[in-house]
């Protein structure tokens, strides 16, 4: 009668501990280095008081043409010597006491650009057959992680963007990406039901780990609108990234000759618009009204990355806007990203001071990056936030 009842119930109760994680407000980074963290890495982030980290792998040396997927354009199992590298990775971070997400950049069929010659991969919007493919990754991969206790949630594919390629444009009207998903609805671009055949795969081998999905155009905050409905899922938590405006935060402000300053006028969904406190605070409250709307708790919304390019003007405070809307409403977040050994833009440790040239030569010679980092005005609006409360 026991081991009956332990192969019936227990997987579900082995699920509701791992959410049980999430039902409180978890606040991390994000890890998209060059080289495989160690447990000093990951000690350094713990120390600050962080409890998880968003971990991808794409960037490291992979063994194959794309590390643990072997080749995007036909997946045949993963590649085990990359995964071993993964595995370690993951007890580095439990020696730590840190939660991992784990993250793919690329799956079969959508190369990640900055692998595939700055080419943004639409293959896995417009047929179906790679999507068999990344459904047998995520087999492949559950049943390789599942049992590894630092590992907190699947998030499924980072910045997904179907719609980049199908005719909907970037921050359109709710009611034009709902006029839109109508008619994608069914096709490979409909990513509602791209999500749905991955998480059904991923239950057939692992029923405990939670899902995490990420809204379409790169992880847009708005980009929920379309969807009519949460997953079929008790165990999904939906995570939304948050840049905007763009041409504020991003790298190529710096190169202008008069870079954009927050709070001010930045362009934003093809128009010049007054970004400050109030506008992140309604542009934010997006999501979470599609969230309250469809019945689904806080404690399954997830900003899964945040942040500015540290140098710009402005930057502090709009870290500071940014993270005052997330913590109002009890929502999960990591920031982007901490001690990133390939591009230092959002490394906030380092203040708003250019970087040596000692930190690209160790990226050219494949060397761990030499920098020391200690916590800075720059780093103060997440530093004074990260320990869960």
């Amino acid at each position: 009668m026991l081991s009956t009842w332990l192969t019936l119930f227990a997987p579900a109760l082995l699920a509701a501990d791992l959410m049980a994680f999430w039902d409180t407000p978890r606040h991390g980074g994000n890890s998209f280095n060059r080289l495989p963290p160690d447990e000093a890495y990951f000690r350094a982030l713990k120390k600050y008081g962080a409890s998880w980290v968003r971990v991808s792998y794409d960037k490291w040396r992979p063994t194959q043409r794309d590390f643990l997927l072997g080749n995007a354009d036909r997946y045949q199992g993963l590649v085990a010597s990359d995964l071993a590298t993964l595995q370690k990775v993951l007890d580095n971070a439990q020696a730590a006491g840190l939660k991992v997400v784990v993250v793919p950049l690329s799956l079969p069929g959508m190369r990640w650009s900055q692998n595939n010659r700055g080419k943004f991969d639409d293959r896995l919007w417009r047929d179906k057959r790679y999507q068999q493919e990344a459904a047998q990754f995520w087999r492949d991969l559950a049943s390789a992680l599942k049992d590894h206790p630092a590992v907190a949630a699947y998030d499924l594919i980072n910045e997904p963007a179907p719609e980049k390629h199908g005719d909907l444009y970037e921050h359109a009207s709710a009611a034009a990406m709902q006029a839109w998903y109508r008619k994608a609805r069914g096709t490979a671009r409909d990513l509602p039901a791209f999500y749905t055949m991955l998480a059904k795969a991923i239950r057939e081998i692992d029923a405990t780990t939670p899902i995490m999905v990420e809204s379409g155009w790169y992880g847009a905050a708005d980009d929920f609108a379309y969807w009519p409905a949460p997953l079929d899922d008790a165990h999904v938590l939906y995570s939304f990234h948050m840049y905007e405006p763009y041409a504020f935060t991003s790298a190529p402000n710096l190169r202008r000759a008069v870079p954009y300053t927050y709070p001010g006028r930045v362009p934003f969904a093809g128009r010049l618009e007054n970004w400050n406190r109030e506008r992140i605070d309604a542009y934010l409250r997006q999501p979470l009204q599609w969230a309250r709307a469809r019945h689904i708790p806080m404690n399954r919304i997830v900003m899964g990355e945040f942040g500015c390019v540290r140098r710009v003007s402005g930057c502090v405070a709009y870290l500071d806007d940014v993270l005052s809307v997330a913590d109002r409403a009890g929502i999960h977040w990591a920031f982007y990203s901490f001690r990133e050994d390939s591009w230092d833009a959002m490394d906030y440790e380092l203040g708003d001071a250019k970087v040596p040239w000692s930190y690209w030569k160790a990226i050219d010679e494949g060397r761990p990056d030499p920098l020391e980092r200690h916590a800075m005005p720059a780093f103060e609006p997440i530093r004074r936030r990260l320990p869960d409360h």
